[in-house]
Order: C-alpha cells, then structure tokens, then sequence
C-alpha cells in the first residue's frame, strides 16, 4: 500500500483559474459562471441543444461547446446575449472586495 505523506492544504482563492495559474482567470471565471447560467436556462425550459441554438442564433455545435466549457471562441459579451436570447436577465455588480471574498460578477436573476 503507498501512503501519501502530503498533509498539506491549499486555501483557494475563490478562482480555480487563478489557483492554477492559468493566464486572464477573472475573465475565465465569468465566462464559466455564464456558461453555467446558459446551461442552467437550457435545463429549465427543457429543451434540446439543437432547439436552444435556433432560439440564439447560434449552431448546436456551439451550444454543446458552451456546455462543455470551450469557451475560448465565445467573448462575455456573446454570452450575455446568449442568456438574454434564453430570457434570462443578467445584473453585473460591482461593489470593493472584501478581504479575501470572492465578487460576484454576474448573477442570474430566477424566474418566478
């Protein structure tokens, strides 16, 4: 049997992205969040991704991109469409961090 001598713990900072060193992690990080927004909205309105892309003006291929975190070809701001294309609202905040707390940059507004 092998034993890990490694005790140690990392703290993350709130951002894998910046955790792992990766280069522009805010931006990474935001796209994410609307990635996981656009995913959710599909998930709510019970639709296919092929039904989704013709709702956004996008191909399914793009949409099964989106969902699968390639995001690399899509800007925050093609995102936001997207969400707005699926009837969500989208609020940025912005407001001075607060020792080591993680902002919330875009927040998903829910249906009532």
């Amino acid at each position: 049997m092998n034993e890990r001598d490694d005790t140690s713990i990392f703290i993350g900072s709130g951002n894998v992205f910046a955790d792992l060193g990766l280069p522009n992690p805010e931006e990474r990080q935001v796209k994410a969040c609307l990635a996981m927004a656009i995913s959710d909205a599909i998930d709510a309105r019970r639709i296919t991704q092929t039904t989704a892309a013709t709702l956004v003006g996008l191909k399914q291929p793009d949409i099964s991109n989106i969902l699968r975190g390639r995001l690399r070809e899509y800007s925050v701001e093609r995102l936001l469409r997207v969400l707005n294309a699926l009837d969500q609202d989208v609020t940025i905040t912005v407001r001075p961090k607060r020792g080591d707390t993680a902002v919330t940059i875009v927040e998903q507004a829910t249906a009532n």
